[in-house]
């Protein structure tokens, strides 16, 4: 996912500044597409430039607000049914596991609980966000509905993964014993 269609899918959803769609990626997206104000405020930029969202209103502090264009629109629906999607899954830590065997036992033990919890609580956070759409607190709306979706690939990806540290705990390994 770029990040321009990521901004353009959220302000899909209705007008919002900088600050307000940092704080959408990070709560529907943390732990698998981070997005910095930075980034964002430059993308924001780049985007009002190319006509695809423009300044919705501007509040206390000149703090602006945009809202997508119909143009914009049009891009990020292009963007949903391109067929050319990059599955590239640029993961550290399976990038890591390829060098495993130079790790000490000890170390390469205590890094796989390490990882196997965290990707339990990252599941267990897209849980969470699954637990309230099904109840309904968001009510019943397309992105509600669309997020609910995204949750779900949360929750199996990082259990997943959750799965893999614990049973790589156990999987066959001759190690560098002094990580040398």
């Amino acid at each position: 996912m770029s990040l321009r269609h990521g901004l353009l899918g959220l302000l899909a959803e209705g007008p919002a500044s900088g600050y307000d769609l940092a704080g959408r990626f990070q709560e529907l997206l943390g732990t698998v597409w981070p997005a910095q104000h930075p980034k964002i405020y430059a993308e924001l930029g780049k985007l009002a430039d190319d006509g695809l969202i423009e300044v919705d209103s501007v509040g206390a502090r000149g703090r602006k607000a945009y809202r997508i264009t119909p143009e914009g629109l049009a891009e990020v629906r292009r963007w949903l049914t391109a067929t050319d999607v990059d599955h590239t899954m640029r993961l550290q830590a399976l990038l890591r596991s390829v060098f495993f065997w130079l790790m000490p036992p000890d170390d390469l033990r205590r890094h796989l609980q390490a990882e196997a919890a965290y990707y339990r609580q990252a599941a267990d956070f897209y849980r969470g966000i699954a637990a309230a759409k099904d109840r309904g607190d968001y009510g019943d709306s397309p992105p509600t509905q669309a997020i609910r979706i995204a949750a779900e690939a949360g929750i199996r990806l990082h259990q997943a993964l959750a799965d893999w540290a614990e049973w790589a705990q156990t999987a066959p390994l001759t190690t560098d014993e002094d990580g040398s």
